[in-house]
């Protein structure tokens, strides 16, 4: 069933689109691990701001000054403030943070190319996402206080910048992160979405929607070129363009898991 409704959404996008899913149910002491994985287009997305919780959890222990870094890293969790997110990648360097996930998670990512400073042009696969997100829960969960910090803040992520993640998938108390932009080199918008569902004891969910759909009129981007200039709110363009897509996504991915 769950193929079918996957093909459902992913047959009808248009030529040029991208989405991926992907979820992760493990845990002990419930049922036997399981992970779901689909893919239309693109294998690799740029991730916008879908991993600032993830390079605020690493950051923590490269940066002294705890006061400094909760400064910078809640409001990089919790509204998604670039400047906060910038000041922690850059002072702690690109290299070094992606090297740090890749030693906590499994995951391998790269500096994007050309300007290492553009902590959201880093390409990922959802299945990667979903990944790093399931450690970093089961690291809460451990006992890690950075990480229940971090996954605190997500529970915080205003309903504003979540594209009703939290309903689609039906649970209020999920922590979310959401990623949304599109750059002036591209014809499309990236809308991404991760959301940690609570379980109890070491059990957790993680699911993961990511799409980049065509977005290619010409006073469209325009405005919303302007828009970003001038450090106006575009979450409603990308409500339009792939908020309803990037929900069923997600609640496919969890039905999927079985875990509703």
């Amino acid at each position: 069933m769950g193929c079918v409704a996957f093909n459902e959404l992913l047959d009808v996008l248009d030529h040029g689109a991208s989405a991926q899913a992907a979820g992760i149910r493990r845990g002990y002491g419930g049922p036997p691990a399981r992970t779901v994985s689909v893919r239309s287009g693109l294998a690799r997305l740029r991730c916008a701001s879908l991993l600032k919780p993830l390079y605020a959890w690493v950051s923590a222990g490269r940066i002294p000054d705890a006061d400094r870094w909760r400064r910078h890293a809640e409001p990089a969790v919790v509204i998604s403030s670039n400047a906060d997110t910038l000041n922690l990648w850059l002072a702690v360097g690109p290299g070094v943070i992606l090297q740090d996930l890749r030693e906590r998670t499994g995951v391998a990512w790269s500096p994007p190319n050309g300007d290492p400073s553009r902590f959201g042009s880093v390409e990922v696969a959802a299945d990667e996402v979903a990944t790093a997100y399931a450690v970093l829960a089961q690291s809460a969960v451990a006992g890690d206080p950075v990480a229940a910090t971090i996954l605190g803040w997500m529970r915080q992520v205003g309903a504003d910048q979540t594209f009703g993640a939290r309903e689609a998938i039906e649970s209020p108390g999920a922590g979310i992160k959401c990623g949304w932009y599109g750059a002036p080199d591209e014809t499309c918008l990236r809308t991404h979405a991760v959301a940690i569902l609570p379980r109890g004891g070491t059990r957790v969910t993680v699911v993961v929607g990511m799409t980049a759909l065509p977005y290619t009129d010409p006073r469209d981007r325009e405005v919303y070129r302007e828009r970003v200039a001038k450090g106006l709110p575009v979450e409603q363009e990308h409500e339009k363009v792939a908020g309803g897509l990037l929900r069923e996504l997600m609640a496919t991915t969890l039905t999927e898991l079985g875990g509703r």
